[in-house]
């Protein structure tokens, strides 16, 4: 009974010890695959170039489309030691019966550490009790995350692009062929997915994806059919027209970008900004004139229901303080991250010059979405809009090559 209650106590202890830590943004866990504890500081991870190299790999890999059981057999093909086998050999131990026998799910595991964007994510998983040795995932929203607390292996954008890529899987046909743009091809009128179809009697030019609610003409949405062959030819028009009107006139793309940003809505944010930091101010005031009153109550130098009175007008400015600060920093942040996306797309289009096919990899970069429209009959010919959404920046109106592109009948 005992023994039991001071584990318990030991227990609440540690516990304690644990959330203070965690909140203070220190790391709770050993360093993952790709870092190590920094031999100066034991609270510090650095990179370890070598493993670091095979998880921007992973990155590398689901961004060029594959995924976690195609990565896992192809680290498996190339000889690229497992974690375990990687650690085994660091500290000269006896390696693993089988050193190379990557498992999708360290791969899944490594594709959704947000530690390698260089941030720390605290309080993931907890247990019930100390008797139980079961781990239970939190959500998202019990979770603490610490921005820019070590080096990142890979950038934001890659990480997220992945998580996005990874909510839209891709499974192979029956045909064994995977379309180039599953997964990221919608419907315009029902918002569905847009499913690749192929059939094993064809040598791949009638591939085609159609509406996921459109069965035999008897759901609720038409089929929005589109040959791949045709929309490799759009999407790749896109791409070129973008990368070219960028290369010709960088200074004209920004601008055309960022058009609606005008010298008036730079005003206004600066003002937001200014506003922000005195709001943050007053608040930091008021928390010390409360206290002041509080002691001032205390004492008696005035009265309770002056108290009462000043403190609740004091609450509701404050409230109202932080509710302002919460939506002007909304938009200021709003306003930065625009900024920092056209850097984004800049390096992407300089990542890919003079592209002459289309890979998985460069579509996942370039591309977000593409929403496909039901095919009209302009005298006489199939005309079919479809919309692409570029990553970062979104739709480009701007350009000439997003008119509605023609398909034969």
């Amino acid at each position: 009974m005992f023994n039991d209650f001071y584990a318990k106590d030991t227990s609440k202890k540690v516990r304690a010890i644990k959330r203070a830590q965690g909140q203070a943004g220190e790391h709770l866990t050993k360093p993952p695959y790709g870092y190590i504890v920094s031999p100066t500081d034991k609270r510090q991870w650095i990179v370890d170039e070598e493993a670091a190299a095979v998880v921007k790999r992973i990155f590398d890999l689901c961004i060029g489309g594959k995924g976690p059981m195609q990565i896992a057999k192809i680290l498996k093909e190339d000889k690229v030691p497992t974690a375990k086998a990687y650690y085994a050999e660091k500290k000269g131990k006896a390696l693993p019966e089988n050193p190379y026998n990557w498992k999708d799910s360290t791969i899944v595991g490594i594709l959704e550490r947000m530690d390698y964007c260089g941030h720390t994510v605290n309080f993931k998983s907890y247990s019930k009790s100390h008797k139980l040795k079961k781990r239970i995932p939190t959500t998202k929203e019990q979770q603490a995350i610490f921005f820019n607390t070590h080096e990142a292996i890979v950038e934001d954008a890659v990480f997220e692009r992945v998580q996005e890529l990874r909510a839209n899987k891709r499974r192979p046909t029956k045909a064994e062929r995977q379309g180039l743009f599953s997964g990221l091809v919608y419907c315009a009128d029902c918002g569905s997915k847009l499913h690749f179809a192929t059939c094993r009697s064809f040598n791949g030019s009638q591939d085609h994806y159609r509406c996921a609610k459109y069965k035999n003409n008897t759901g609720s949405c038409t089929a929005h059919f589109i040959r791949e062959e045709v929309l490799k030819q759009i999407v790749w028009s896109r791409i070129f027209d973008v990368t070219a009107l960028f290369f010709d006139d960088i200074m004209a793309f920004h601008e055309m970008m960022y058009a609606q940003r005008s010298a008036e809505t730079e005003k206004e944010m600066k003002r937001r900004k200014r506003e922000v930091g005195q709001a943050k101010k007053r608040i930091v005031e008021l928390d010390r004139t409360f206290k002041r009153i509080y002691e001032d109550d205390i004492s008696g130098a005035i009265s309770h229901d002056r108290f009462l009175k000043l403190s609740a007008e004091y609450e509701a400015e404050q409230r109202e303080l932080e509710e302002k600060v919460k939506a002007d920093q909304q938009e200021v942040d709003t306003y930065e991250q625009n900024k920092s996306d056209f850097d984004s797309f800049a390096a992407i289009i300089r990542k890919y010059v003079g592209i002459k096919e289309l890979t998985p990899a460069i579509v996942n970069e370039f591309i977000k979405k593409i929403i496909v429209h039901a095919p009209e009959k302009v005298d006489g010919k199939r005309v079919q809009k479809v919309d692409i959404v570029f990553n970062f920046v979104g739709e480009l109106n701007f350009l000439s090559a997003s008119q509605p592109k023609q398909q034969g009948a």
